[in-house]
């Protein structure tokens, strides 16, 4: 599974931030690992440079082998909280998707 992080022109990613984000996505979403191709995060400030609460926006779209792409998101007061909200949502979202796969 390549885990692939986008930004707006709002946000930088330092490359430790960025390990750390595909070590918690990873650790969430391992048991999903051979049923998906490939993950992409965006993460985007709604209010950009200006500060605000819950402004921190984090999309993850999975593409789940034979199958079109999920997508979900999240909003937090830091990236860290988004993440970790949309991480929780793909799960119950993918969770429920292999469920059918696996009935039909």
């Amino acid at each position: 599974m390549k885990i692939q992080i986008n930004t707006d022109n709002n946000v930088r990613v330092s490359e430790a931030f960025s390990d750390k984000l595909d070590k918690v996505i990873s650790n969430k979403l391992d048991r999903f690992s051979e049923h998906i191709t490939r993950l992409e995060i965006y993460l985007s400030d709604i209010n950009g440079h200006k500060p605000g609460v819950m402004d921190k926006k984090c999309i993850i779209e999975a593409r789940p082998q034979g199958k079109p792409p999920v997508a979900v998101s999240a909003t937090g007061n830091n990236y860290e909280l988004a993440v970790k909200g949309a991480t929780e949502k793909l799960n119950i979202k993918l969770s429920t998707l292999l469920s059918k796969m696996k009935t039909h």
